[in-house]
């Protein structure tokens, strides 16, 4: 019988150093789309899928993450005093459950695959979901996540999440192979990362979402240093693929890097758009830029 995906982990150890200065003294997982941090609107796609317990790689100087999590007295005194109502309701609802949320350390900086093994303890021995923060899956339908539970009830096994990306691309990319490139779910051929210009085994890129099953721990504890000098979570799926199914669900809707200046800037534009507080007099600031 295949059990429940209950835990989510997000890695959030990384030093964001495309966007010094500003990540000098504040996590780049705590930057603003709008008014939300970046990592917000990942926990509330999580959540929206069914997550049940948060599970966060830190590293130094991201106690505020932990922060963010958790209550803040003096600003919900602040708040109530003054009546503000609707301000102190909405940090409350984004307020995980008493329990819910775990933190871990990933000491040094080895990459990926060595920040999923520091989770090791706290997932157990059952088959969890991870989440990239820096990549924002933008949806007016099911979240990305959630359709990605959906495919693992049906299927059991591994998954990835995948988009398609013009072909003279997918050497910047981990790229998958797949029996049947344009469905919605499709069973797992082949992963390579950055392949070389007219060697990928299709143009579907990994996307930063993941369920993957305990047994991906083992592979990372023996894992040798890829690319980079660190522990490349794709070489362990890759060694996993050999043993267990993987599964790739395309993922249809808009897809933002907020690690990068453009993913970011464009994330804070296409987020503003869809709120009708700011949406309409975004638009006219906008075209009043261009002209100009």
């Amino acid at each position: 019988m295949t059990k429940r995906i209950r835990k989510a982990v997000f890695p959030v150890a990384g030093l964001g150093t495309r966007f010094l200065p500003a990540t000098k003294a504040i996590p780049k997982e705590m930057l603003t789309i709008v008014d939300r941090p970046v990592v917000q609107h990942v926990v509330d796609e999580a959540r929206a899928a069914g997550i049940e317990h948060f599970v966060f790689v830190t590293g130094r100087n991201k106690a505020v993450i932990e922060d963010h999590f958790d209550m803040a007295y003096e600003l919900d005194d602040t708040l109530a005093r003054r009546s503000k109502t609707r301000e102190l309701e909405a940090l409350k609802a984004d307020l995980p459950a008493a329990g819910a949320t775990s933190f871990t350390r990933q000491q040094a900086p080895l990459g990926l695959g060595h920040a999923v093994w520091c989770a090791r303890d706290i997932i157990g021995d059952e088959p969890f979901a991870l989440l990239l923060p820096d990549m924002l899956h933008h949806t007016h339908g099911k979240g990305c996540l959630a359709e990605m539970i959906d495919a693992f009830e049906k299927h059991g096994g591994n998954h990835i999440a995948v988009a398609p990306v013009p072909e003279d691309q997918t050497h910047q990319y981990g790229i998958v192979g797949v029996e049947d490139v344009k469905a919605k779910v499709s069973k797992v051929t082949g992963m390579v990362e950055k392949p070389p210009k007219g060697t990928a085994p299709s143009n579907l890129h990994i996307t930063g979402r993941y369920i993957l099953q305990p047994t991906i721990f083992n592979l990372l504890a023996n894992q040798e240093k890829g690319a980079g000098g660190e522990i490349q979570l794709t070489d362990s799926m890759i060694a996993l693929s050999h043993q267990e199914p993987f599964y790739a669900v395309r993922f249809d809707g808009d897809i933002y890097d907020t690690g990068s200046k453009i993913g970011f800037l464009t994330a804070n534009i296409a987020y503003a758009l869809q709120r009708g507080d700011l949406g309409p007099q975004l638009r006219e600031e906008i075209a009043r830029l261009v002209e100009g």
